[in-house]
């Protein structure tokens, strides 16, 4: 088999790491390069679903465990990392593996386009805005300049709105314009998109929500929090549940509920960022001719 880049994504909890896994053991030479920005931080392992160094079976990852919690995961240095870790799996005559569920991330290493820049003076004082008035009044204004960003982000996302205001005032063009639509490919590759029923999937969610705190994700937020969160840290997915849950501004019920209810819409914006991938093979979740279907794709191609 030769060296081509191997693509799995997916919504959470569609058995994304497991199918890399066996496809990396089918392959015989691979190495796995992670695609979540929360898997990216050290130590956030129950809330992210990151597979344990023992039952990775010898594979060789890349780009787990590589930001503190209180450092802010950036997509243009992730794509720099990430690009430069499957160049050199390809140098070492082995297939890379890219999986995971951040469309953003994904599109950063599959799609051949650059990240527009940063000014600090225009980034400074928008973040001030956010500081002292709340996403709203920015939402806002980001509606009004552009509404397909703003449709996309969404009126909470802050830090993802600030980034797409900067843009919009540097280049005096839409953020979406600076994102990987409909780009050229970086390498060509085989992208595998797992899906599951509507229905099956959200039991599996609601199941998972549940299970992260029974597992410890309370425990493992506490142990976390005198390191110092990020906001992204801060703010992912059952990790502000168990922040606010240990100041006591929710109950544990509460915070699996809205763990769940997070869980499930972003597990619908993923599905609507990775079926504009026009070239991935879709695969059902669970079948149990998954592994040996992906494998016939990835031959046949």
């Amino acid at each position: 088999m030769g060296q081509r880049l191997i693509v799995i994504v997916g919504a959470t909890g569609t058995g994304k790491s497991a199918l890399s896994l066996d496809l990396a053991e089918r392959v015989g030479d691979a190495e796995i390069v992670n695609a979540d920005a929360m898997q990216l931080y050290r130590g956030m392992d129950i809330g992210t679903a990151k597979v344990p160094m023992g039952e990775r079976r010898g594979i060789r990852h890349h780009l787990l465990d590589v930001l503190d919690p209180s450092e802010e995961a950036s997509v243009a240095r992730y794509q720099r990392e990430a690009r430069r870790a499957v160049e050199e799996i390809e140098a070492r005559g082995a297939v890379p593996i890219l999986v995971g569920g951040s469309g953003l991330y994904v599109s950063s290493v599959i799609q051949d386009f650059e990240f527009p820049g940063t000014d600090p003076d225009i980034r400074a004082r928008i973040e001030n805005e956010l500081r002292d008035r709340g996403p709203g009044l920015l939402f806002e204004r980001l509606a009004l300049l552009d509404p397909a960003a703003a449709a996309s982000i969404g009126p909470h996302n802050g830090r993802r709105i600030v980034r797409a205001l900067e843009v919009i005032e540097m280049t005096g063009e839409p953020f979406g314009a600076g994102l990987p639509e409909n780009r050229p490919p970086w390498r060509d590759a085989v992208i595998f998109f797992l899906q599951s029923p509507r229905d099956e999937l959200v039991t599996r969610l609601d199941s998972r929500a549940s299970g992260m705190f029974e597992s410890g994700l309370t425990e493992e937020v506490r142990r976390l929090r005198p390191g110092g969160l990020g906001v992204t840290a801060s703010r992912a997915i059952g990790y502000a549940q168990a922040l606010a849950h240990l100041d006591g501004a929710a109950t544990i019920d509460e915070a699996i509920a809205e763990t769940a209810a997070l869980t499930r819409r972003y597990a619908r914006r993923q599905v609507g960022w990775f079926k504009r991938y026009p070239n991935a093979v879709a695969l059902r979740s669970g079948s149990p001719t998954l592994v040996s279907d992906a494998d016939r794709h990835i031959r046949q191609d």
